[in-house]
């Protein structure tokens, strides 16, 4: 990997358990995009966004800790990867404060995530209000080409984009990049065991690290429909991990056989991630791995942002 190559920049918040429905629904993918070794990624822990919703000291550190490993588990390389926390680099938050300079609250009254609280009529914080400009700042330190996310998330890189367009045009030098959205490919909903998108605020999950017992107790309790001769539920979640023409033919010869079924999702869940769940394992074992990545990636990411903010500072005046 050589600097000349494009950057790839994307956040991950440490806010929960995650499942497989994040797997599939995006971690995957993502692994795959970094290994194809066609960019510089920098993949960060957004500790201060989650802070907006996590405000337990010692919750923040375990979950910070648990996504770095999650990550390394399903196959992220920390030597092809810039991996660092958020609040490591101080420039995230010196940007956000310069970009909130410039940026009027009826644009930011827009975000999708401000509308949905104020339909929730939730006392909005201002965390949660300004997300869009530390998220810019996030993105546009690095140059970023490309920011690899869902379709429902493509407002996130539009913002950046407009954001990086008025301080150019402001400060009359072209110093920030415009990036690209990168639409994650078979990105598909992933199902919960109730049928609605699986979701940790539905209830509804199978934990990615899930023990064989816990897979077990989650399959089970998928809802399933007792008119036809193929459960649905079953089905979607099943055809993520083994061919249609081979479920054709398992689902053909027990028609109506729930429990089978059930039994048989069970049994290929477990073989697909167990591999990744031994790695988590061994991970948590490795007491010191998490904190050396995290420190590498803290040096080159303040590095590299640093740089940037010199340029940035001058453009302003304050340099």
């Amino acid at each position: 990997m050589t600097d000349s190559k494009p950057t790839l920049v994307s956040g991950v918040k440490p806010t929960g358990e995650l499942h497989i429905g994040n797997y599939f629904g995006a971690m995957r993918q993502f692994v795959e995009l970094t290994k194809a070794d066609e960019y510089k990624p920098f993949i960060f822990v957004a500790d201060y966004h989650a802070l907006n919703t996590m405000q337990d000291a010692e919750e923040m550190r375990q979950r910070t800790r648990e996504v770095v490993m999650a990550y390394l588990a399903v196959g992220l390389d920390p030597k092809d990867v810039v991996f660092f926390k958020q609040s490591d680099v101080p420039a995230h938050t010196e940007l956000c404060w310069i970009f909130d300079a410039i940026t009027t609250m009826p644009y930011l009254m827009r975000a999708h995530a401000f509308k949905d609280a104020e339909v929730r009529n939730k006392e909005i914080n201002v965390g949660t209000f300004n997300y869009p400009m530390l998220m810019a700042a996030d993105i546009l330190l690095y140059d970023a080409a490309i920011v690899p996310v869902g379709a429902d998330q493509k407002q996130h890189v539009e913002y950046t984009r407009d954001t990086a367009e008025k301080f150019n045009r402001i400060f009359k030098e072209e110093i920030f990049k415009l990036p690209e959205p990168y639409i994650l490919p078979d990105t598909a909903v992933v199902p919960g065991t109730d049928g609605r998108k699986m979701s940790k605020s539905y209830g509804n999950v199978i934990p990615l690290f899930a023990s064989h017992n816990e897979l077990a107790k989650c399959v089970m309790g998928i809802v399933t429909d007792s008119s036809g001769d193929r459960p649905e539920n079953v089905y979607a979640i099943h055809k993520l991990v083994r061919s249609e023409s081979e479920l054709t033919t398992i689902y053909g010869s027990n028609a109506g056989n729930y429990k089978a079924l059930k039994e048989m999702l069970i049994e290929d869940l477990d073989r697909y991630f167990t591999p990744i769940r031994a790695k988590y394992e061994e991970l948590k074992n490795d007491s010191g791995v998490v904190e050396e990545i995290l420190e590498k990636g803290k040096r080159e990411a303040r590095a590299v942002s640093e740089e940037k903010m010199e340029v940035v500072r001058r453009a302003i005046g304050v340099a």
